[in-house]
């Protein structure tokens, strides 16, 4: 998939310093916070690791994030498959998760994840 669906506006995506820059971090700190599964970036354009800017709300990181995505990868998921899948409509909660996630419907959507192990 190129990151974009027919059902969704094209993802946005941010470069690490922008999304340091974003955050009032250093690139170093947005490094940890991706080992720390806060963030999951992809490589695009040419192999640049870069993060979708819907996964920052109010310049933090989306709190609900961060569980759902140890949910996808438990479940086998690569990180462009969980991005893929957090913003590909699901049929089962009616919108695609990422969106259910940013209204704070994190446990229907960690139990559709789940039951895609």
């Amino acid at each position: 998939m190129t990151g974009e669906n027919a059902a969704t506006a094209p993802i946005e995506w941010l470069t690490l310093p922008d999304l340091a820059a974003m955050l009032g971090e250093t690139v170093g700190r947005v490094r940890r916070m991706l080992d720390d599964r806060q963030f999951v970036a992809s490589r695009r354009d040419g192999g640049v690791l870069k993060v979708p800017a819907a996964f920052v709300v109010d310049g933090r990181p989306l709190s609900a994030l961060r569980g759902t995505l140890f949910v996808l990868h438990d479940a086998g998921f690569s990180d462009d498959e969980a991005i893929d899948w957090l913003f590909s409509p699901e049929e089962t909660i009616g919108m695609p998760p990422l969106d259910a996630l940013r209204q704070g419907r994190k446990s229907e959507v960690r139990r559709v994840a789940q039951a895609l192990a």
